[in-house]
């Protein structure tokens, strides 16, 4: 698959998730194989682009591979001017986002809300496409409501528009995030279109990813809340994907990961935030490897208020972590893997 300057054969994408995926969980995901890591979700109001919220959120390195820009907005003019500032500031892919269910999102008119105005949708994508010359790719969901999955019609606008690549969410706008992600919708959608589809939702291992591929025919994949806590896990699919390598790091090489992202988010935020945005990745990392025994662990280490105490817990409780991951990966029939 063909996307700017980056080619390859069944990517495997982290997901943009605003407030989580910020430029150190980006590196170190396409560091350890991510072939893509989508920059956090950016509002298109230019006014706001000066804020310590969007300069964080803009900032990018080599290491962090394609730059990909998400924007969400309802108004042509604002989205296509936001494009155009991004891409003379380096942008390298323009991603529009109509996946988001947050409330905060919708009750704008923005994000999925906007799957509910096919005519709007046209008239937006094609502002923006017309706006640059670099790839504008789309991230959807499979519609607005389970009786209202009008998903095949979006895509088919997108291509119309001029949109390189479709990302899809198998649940609609009204699921959020309960149940269960369908891929029924995504399979109809590749078999509409011409253009790159990439699945998203529920995508927790290779397995599940091969599965997924095979069903629905999609190009890709892209990985996004699974990744919280287990940013190694869209390289290890990747590898999976393509090499059939199956074996993901081991215990110590996992928790070398996040100490390195640990580190990594206290320099990037500095010292009045560093720490505090530390927990939530050092919780995600807890729950995902220790099952029931992450409580305590989460709770202790999010009482230590500064970056240099949380190091100082990490290094005396190495020894204890990685034997809780040893009993749950043992109890547990190998649910890191699975």
């Amino acid at each position: 698959m063909q996307l700017g300057s980056f080619s390859t054969e069944t990517p495997v994408f982290l997901a943009p998730m605003a407030g989580v995926t910020d430029l150190p969980m980006r590196q170190l995901a396409v560091k350890y194989g991510a072939d893509v890591a989508v920059g956090e979700m950016m509002a298109c109001d230019l006014s706001l682009s000066e804020s310590r919220k969007s300069t964080l959120r803009a900032r990018h390195s080599t290491e962090a591979g394609l730059r990909t820009i998400q924007l969400v907005g309802n108004d042509p003019s604002a989205l296509a001017a936001a494009a155009r500032y991004n891409v003379e500031r380096g942008a390298e892919v323009i991603d529009i986002n109509m996946g988001c269910p947050a409330k905060k999102v919708c009750k704008k008119a923005a994000g999925s809300a906007l799957l509910a105005d096919p005519q709007l949708v046209e008239t937006l994508l094609t502002a923006v496409t017309e706006a640059v010359s670099v790839p504008v790719t789309l991230k959807i969901r499979t519609g607005v409501a389970p009786d209202q999955r009008n998903g095949v019609e979006i895509a088919r606008i997108a291509e119309a528009s001029g949109i390189a690549m479709l990302t899809v969410h198998g649940r609609t706008r009204a699921d959020k995030f309960n149940g269960s992600a369908e891929y029924e919708t995504l399979r109809q959608i590749v078999s509409a279109v011409n253009i790159p589809v990439i699945a998203n939702g529920d995508i927790t291992c290779a397995d599940k990813a091969k599965r997924v591929l095979t069903y629905t025919g999609a190009e890709g994949i892209m990985i996004g809340r699974a990744a919280q806590g287990r940013l190694w896990l869209p390289g290890t699919i990747a590898r999976a994907l393509r090499h059939s390598d199956e074996r993901a790091p081991s215990r110590d090489e996992r928790f070398a990961i996040m100490r390195e992202h640990i580190q990594q988010v206290q320099a990037f935020h500095g010292t009045v935030m560093g720490h505090k945005i530390a927990r939530k990745h050092a919780g995600w990392f807890f729950e995902a490897e220790l099952g029931e025994a992450y409580l305590p662990i989460k709770r202790a280490f999010n009482a230590l208020e500064n970056a240099d105490a949380q190091e100082g817990f990490l290094d005396a409780q190495q020894g204890a972590i990685i034997n809780l991951m040893s009993r749950f990966h043992e109890t547990s029939v190998g649910r890191l893997a699975a």
